[in-house]
């Protein structure tokens, strides 16, 4: 791989930059000052959705305009001062998840745990996928009397939750799964898909004519919706194509909202108190199609029966297909939602921890994250900014991780990659 050096501002071959120790900033620097900037896009892309629904935070402003001048050249030679601003990056965004909570809830209503159908209906369609629910309730109301129905796909999944989206009748359900799969998922699915943030793969010829992108989504050669007030020419495509077919596929849970599960508190804390419910994992993050991330699907499939677990992003995907049944009335499985909903499994964790007054990282809670998507990078500073020990990432480290910046995130809070699932989950449940 390469690596650009921000100091001399030339690329180096190889891990380490070959300038090192003539311009003064060596790799390990280069890789924080990367780990920021992508930090820095998760954050920018919660806050851009939070600033649609009328959120807005100076503070968040003003890091970010901080945060991306330190990046430049001849600003920042120090490990520790780099650290330093990532730790306060993961607090930022912490506040940006909040702020985009509170967003979502005061314009959508508060999710609560919900069955999502999977699958089509007869009659005409549009798939939206993305993160932006304001596209989506745009779409929904425009669809409204003229037969066309809507499914969400991937991040879009927790929409169906939300009880001012849910209202629309004419929301069927969800169709597919995570983004990687879209190639096949978008050719099977026969009308025309809505492309309303990233994740989006370049379309081939035989769907590209049904892709449309708004926001801030763009892909070459595919039509373009700037304003989303009007959404007629997707849906004039979704009636000139007509009915989809009836399929019907697995029913999918989402909607665990930290309000919605909190709820569950009194019973969750008694069960846990009188030993049936004796571990609380999070198994959630981005997907991708790089070998190993079975090794997610294997971990839900072997998590003990008295064991609670909670999941979000698309990286559920590959388990969220399952029954897992419940303990004393609380479900086993919850998903949070998308990937910044992160906050909620923050708030539920530290309210949990205060219950049984203890520290989070004295919970008899696991983290075992998937790793791909760049800002997700912002919600794994989070959770260091908060001092959350013992997580598990992977399937592998990311390539602008140095070793001795692992090294680090390893002295300071015992991280770990994943390894064998079966040894993994022994030690997890050992702590």
């Amino acid at each position: 791989m390469t690596m650009y050096c921000y100091q001399c501002q030339q690329t180096a071959k190889g891990i380490a930059c070959t300038t090192r120790g003539v311009c003064g900033k060596d790799e390990d620097v280069s890789s924080l000052m990367d780990t920021l900037i992508f930090g820095l896009k998760g954050i920018a892309a919660y806050a851009y959705h939070a600033r649609e629904l009328g959120k807005t935070d100076p503070e968040v402003d003003a890091f970010i305009e901080e945060a991306l001048f330190k990046t430049l050249t001849n600003v920042s030679f120090s490990v520790e001062d780099m650290w330093d601003t990532l730790m306060k990056a993961g607090m930022i965004n912490l506040k940006v998840m909040q702020m985009l909570d509170a967003a979502n809830t005061e314009r959508f209503g508060l999710p609560t745990p919900t069955k999502v159908r999977t699958g089509t209906v007869k009659g005409p369609g549009i798939l939206v996928t993305g993160h932006d629910f304001l596209d989506l309730e745009a779409l929904l109301e425009q669809t409204q009397g003229t037969g066309v129905n809507v499914y969400t796909h991937g991040e879009m999944l927790p929409a169906n939750a939300y009880p001012n989206l849910k209202k629309y009748d004419n929301l069927i359900g969800n169709y597919g799964g995570a983004w990687q799969k879209q190639k096949k998922e978008f050719e099977e699915f026969g009308g025309p898909i809505l492309v309303t943030t990233n994740c989006v793969l370049i379309p081939p010829e035989s769907y590209k004519g049904r892709l449309y992108t708004t926001s801030v989504a763009a892909v070459p050669g595919v039509t373009h919706i700037a304003d989303r007030k009007d959404f007629s020419a997707i849906i004039k495509q979704a009636q000139q194509i007509g009915d989809l077919p009836e399929r019907k596929g697995p029913d999918m849970w989402t909607g665990a909202h930290h309000k919605a599960v909190l709820s569950l508190a009194p019973a969750i804390i008694e069960a846990v108190k009188a030993g049936k419910v004796k571990h609380f994992f999070l198994v959630g993050g981005c997907d991708g199609a790089t070998v190993g991330r079975d090794y997610y699907t294997q971990i839900a499939e072997k998590i003990p029966q008295d064991s609670v677990i909670m999941t979000l992003a698309c990286g559920k995907y590959r388990f969220n297909d399952k029954e897992y049944g419940s303990i004393e009335g609380i479900p086993r499985f919850l998903d949070l939602g998308q990937c910044n909903d992160t906050y909620s499994a923050i708030v539920l964790a530290v309210e949990l921890a205060k219950a049984f007054n203890i520290g989070v990282n004295d919970l008899p809670l696991s983290i075992v994250l998937s790793w791909f998507e760049q800002k997700a990078v912002a919600i794994v500073l989070t959770l260091m900014a908060l001092g959350i020990r013992d997580v598990r990432v992977g399937p592998t480290l990311p390539a602008f991780i140095t070793p001795n910046n692992w090294k680090l995130i390893q002295d300071k809070l015992g991280w770990k990659a994943i390894g064998d699932p079966d040894q993994d989950l022994k030690d997890m449940l050992k702590a």
